[in-house]
């Protein structure tokens, strides 16, 4: 090798020349621009080009023009849907975030503990991140089943309590989908956070017990401040996820009670595979896209800053 080395100075160097020479990333990076590209980027820029026509899926030539946009964006229960998703959306953020940390916390707590059941916790809740949302809205359709032999009704019934119109409520409806919906993503969110808990040095605990803190304020004063960065990450990731969701809301609700349950997604399915109006679906995509980014975005703010010397 030392031979090789001083038969070819460039090799020890790098260089060629006497120059050094850094290899381009680009040939490397080609591959996956193009696969990006080509199954991104391409669907994204078509969305909006159709969003400034008025086709349909029933075809026809269609013609450009601004009309649609005025058209969707002026439609009367586009203000109801808005408000439909973001109670649905703020709700399963909540609750995935929530009941993420806290199965983290336990799954963390009992591996340093040994103790029995731990992989088969974190198994559970994988397995329902696991299923397809069909299937996941199907199986809560079950338990949600308003006739005697319901799932949930018949636990009620044996505790001696009355029935819950759990489906066809407009009042509880909307905490039912959202029940699904966290029950479906927190799994993730428990992995993100079991993650990011595996990552906190060990020191900063036995500092905070050397200060008599509590397992309360090591809670609050040094795992949330370390968490802070998967918290925010994790908002954006499941924040996207739920506003994109619609496949376990079709087979739970289908949208229902009237329009309950019909988020901004299942409205842009209706709309483009049901009323066949392809520009319509493409504004609406438009609109799920913005509000995706200007969400990001927020959260982005808050994420902590690398200081810089």
């Amino acid at each position: 090798m030392a031979a090789s080395l001083a038969k070819f100075p460039s090799l020890r160097f790098g260089a060629v020349g006497g120059h050094n020479r850094v290899p381009s990333p680009y040939p490397w990076l080609m591959p996956v621009i193009l696969v990006m590209g080509l199954f991104y980027l391409y669907p994204v820029v078509d969305v909006f080009r159709f969003a400034f026509t008025d086709l349909t899926l029933l075809g026809g030539e269609g013609h450009y023009t601004l009309a649609t946009f005025a058209n969707v964006l002026s439609r009367p229960e586009l203000l109801q849907i808005l408000g439909v998703t973001a109670v649905f959306t703020l709700g399963s953020v909540f609750g995935q975030q929530l009941l993420g940390l806290v199965m983290a916390l336990v799954v963390v707590r009992s591996e340093k503990r040994r103790l029995f059941g731990t992989t088969i916790l974190r198994t559970t809740a994988l397995v329902a991140w696991v299923v397809p949302g069909i299937a996941g809205g199907i199986i809560w359709k079950m338990l949600f089943n308003e006739a005697p032999f319901g799932g949930l009704n018949s636990l009620l019934r044996l505790m001696g309590l009355a029935p819950v119109q759990w489906l066809s409520d407009p009042s509880i409806v909307m905490w039912s989908v959202v029940l699904s919906n966290v029950w479906r993503g927190t799994a993730f969110s428990m992995v993100v956070m079991y993650a990011a808990l595996k990552g906190i040095d060990p020191s900063l605990y036995e500092a905070a017990e050397v200060d008599g803190a509590t397992a309360r304020q090591r809670l609050l004063y040094v795992t949330l401040p370390q968490l802070r960065p998967a918290i925010l990450v994790n908002m954006i990731l499941i924040t996207i996820q739920t506003l994109n969701t619609f496949d376990a809301i079709i087979a739970l609700t289908s949208g229902g009670p009237g329009r309950a349950t019909e988020v901004l997604s299942l409205y842009t399915f209706n709309i483009v595979f049901r009323n066949y109006d392809l520009a319509a679906g493409s504004v609406l995509s438009v609109l799920m896209l913005v509000i995706s980014l200007g969400l990001a975005l927020v959260y982005a703010a808050f994420l902590p800053k690398d200081d810089k010397a």
